[in-house]
């Protein structure tokens, strides 16, 4: 196996790294601190191209592969989380269930305009009774002549409230299988339909610029072309779609990590304590060894993952296994980042303050880490 990035990868790494040191990194800590959602930082990575990567150039994508994505993903994540969230929101969860799933009319029609940066999509899956069990949505849509009537409403939507948000694609009851099972269809839900209304959420811990909204929908009408794919194909679309989605929340894991231990790094050689740089003391070293290898084990395993999705090989349970593992190691890397930096890794003035913060969604978004190991467990034969 050749390990090498392709010189188009690399390119691609290197131009992704220079915007986000150069764009970025300079913004980065005010805007988290004011809550702010960047529109202008949000249209310069369509720009760059960073929306669209996997799709292809005929709907004005930028017909890459998904390690091209998870590449682009880590180089941003290990500047700021909350870019990096906008970045893998939209790819993933906006863009992808309407180009895996939308017909031809349904693609033509969206998904050119989401791949330029200026225009965002949403992804309307987790309730506040529903999150894990994804299943247990209560929101639904009834039939009427024409179309279909939507009610319910969705929590914890990344771009979902700003102004370049155009729409949504959201998951509803339609029925029942029996058994008290339900029957769940997805539905493309434009922005500024009648009844169909956003907020954006504040006060968060982490990805403070991001944009994080709840969603409601009262008597909101779509017409039959507005439904995705085949009626009770909804969980499907959904579980398939988050398969992909934890390819770009991975690469936010090592991006995170990768960010936390080159500060770390860089404070310890810098950072003298009895007449010496503290990275000579073998217990900094060590650990620093330590969030080294496990950064760089997460990143090989993710490769992997994009290997298979690229050659379209069934990867739930890597994808799985990668999300888990690089959303953890995140955590490890960036709670000893913190511990390397002492007091000052609690102040906003250090960036690992930031990523300590910014890697805690990742251990819940995409599915959590409990769920990631019913699903690995589940893989290899346990608990059926």
């Amino acid at each position: 196996m050749d390990f090498t990035l392709p010189e188009t990868h690399q390119m691609l790494r290197d131009s992704v790294r220079k915007f986000a040191e150069n764009e970025i990194a300079p913004v980065a800590r005010e805007l988290d601190k004011r809550e702010v959602f960047s529109e202008d930082l949000t249209r310069k990575m369509g720009q760059l191209g960073l929306f669209g990567i996997v799709v292809p150039e005929s709907y004005a994508g930028q017909g890459m592969d998904y390690l091209a994505y998870a590449i682009a993903c880590e180089e941003v994540a290990r500047v700021d989380g909350s870019q990096a969230a906008t970045i893998t929101a939209h790819n993933s969860l906006g863009i992808g269930p309407l180009y895996y799933f939308g017909n031809e009319a349904q693609r033509k029609k969206y998904i050119p305009q989401l791949c330029t940066g200026e225009k965002l999509w949403a992804f309307g899956l987790t309730e506040p009774g529903a999150g894990s069990d994804s299943r247990g949505s209560k929101t639904t849509a009834k039939k009427v002549d024409g179309g279909w009537i939507i009610n319910g409403a969705k929590i914890f939507i990344t771009n979902g409230a700003s102004a370049m948000n155009v729409g949504v694609t959201v998951q509803a009851v339609t029925g029942s299988r029996g058994e008290g099972k339900p029957e769940l269809s997805c539905f493309i839900v434009d922005r500024g339909t009648k009844g169909f209304s956003s907020r954006p959420m504040h006060g968060k811990l982490m990805w403070r610029s991001s944009d994080t909204s709840e969603l409601y929908f009262e008597d909101v009408f779509v017409p039959d072309e507005n439904i995705l794919g085949k009626q009770g194909d909804g969980s499907k679309q959904m579980l398939s779609t988050l398969d992909r989605g934890k390819i770009g929340i991975g690469a936010m894991g090592v991006g995170c990590a990768q960010g936390a231990y080159e500060k770390a790094l860089a404070y310890a050689k810098e950072r003298r304590q009895f007449n010496q740089p503290i990275a000579n003391f073998q217990s900094i070293a060590f650990a620093l060894a330590d969030m080294h290898m496990k950064i760089e084990l997460a990143r090989t395993y993710l490769h992997k993952v994009c290997h298979m999705a690229d050659h379209h090989v069934a990867f739930t349970k890597e994808a799985a296994m990668a999300k888990l593992y690089a959303s953890e190691i995140a955590g490890e890397v960036t709670d000893m980042a913190v511990q390397i930096h002492g007091g000052y890794g609690l102040m906003e003035e250090y960036d690992v303050e930031r990523f300590w913060r910014d890697h805690r969604l990742l251990r819940i978004g995409e599915g959590t880490s409990e769920i990631q190991r019913l699903i690995i467990s589940r893989s290899i034969g346990c608990g059926e």
